[in-house]
C-alpha cells in the first residue's frame, strides 16, 4: 500500500467568507488556520499548499472571553535598549487597525517560520468592516458560529 501525496496541480482552492461578528477570537483563528493549511481536506499533505483563500469581515466585532479585553497583551521589542512595548487586546480592537488582532492570532497557529506558512498566510484577507473587495471570486459563506454553540457569544 502506498501513501498518497497531493501534487500542486491537483489542488483545487476555494474562497470562503467568514463573518467574525460575535465569534470568539481563538475559536475563529483555529478554524481559519485549519482551512488555510488545508487540514479539512482529505488530500492534505504537510509540505504542499492544499489550503483555501479566507476572507474575514467584521474583524472589529470579534468577541473575547473572560478578562482578555483588558488583561491580555501583545508584546514586541523595538530593538533599542528598554524598547519592549505592549498593547492590550482592547486597545488593538479600538485602534485604527483591529484586523491585526485576527491576523496575529491566525499567524501564531500556523507552522513557524517557513516559506510555506508565509505563502499560506497571504491567502488570508481580513477587513475591519462589512465591505470587502473579493466579490468577483464569489466566496462561499462559512458560518463559524453555527459549527459549535461555544463559538458565538452575544453582548
Amino acid at each position: 500500500m502506498k501513501t498518497y501525496t497531493a501534487k500542486p496541480t491537483e489542488v483545487e482552492m476555494k474562497w470562503y467568507l467568514i463573518d467574525a461578528a460575535d465569534v470568539v477570537l481563538g475559536r475563529l483563528a483555529s478554524g481559519v488556520a485549519k482551512r488555510l493549511r488545508g487540514k479539512h481536506k482529505p488530500i492534505f499533505t504537510p509540505h504542499i499548499d492544499t489550503g483555501d483563500h479566507i476572507v474575514v469581515i467584521n474583524a472589529e466585532k470579534v468577541k473575547l472571553t473572560g478578562n482578555k479585553y483588558s488583561d491580555r497583551e501583545f508584546h514586541w521589542y523595538t530593538g533599542y535598549v528598554g524598547g519592549i512595548k505592549s498593547r492590550t487586546f482592547g486597545q488593538i480592537l479600538e485602534s485604527k487597525h483591529p484586523e491585526r488582532l485576527i491576523e496575529k492570532a491566525v499567524e501564531r497557529m500556523m507552522p513557524k517560520e517557513s516559506p510555506l506558512a508565509r505563502k499560506q498566510m497571504k491567502k488570508l484577507h481580513v477587513y475591519a468592516g462589512a465591505q470587502h473587495k473579493h466579490a468577483a471570486q464569489q466566496p462561499e459563506t462559512l458560518d463559524v458560529g453555527k459549527m459549535n454553540p461555544k463559538n458565538k457569544r452575544s453582548a
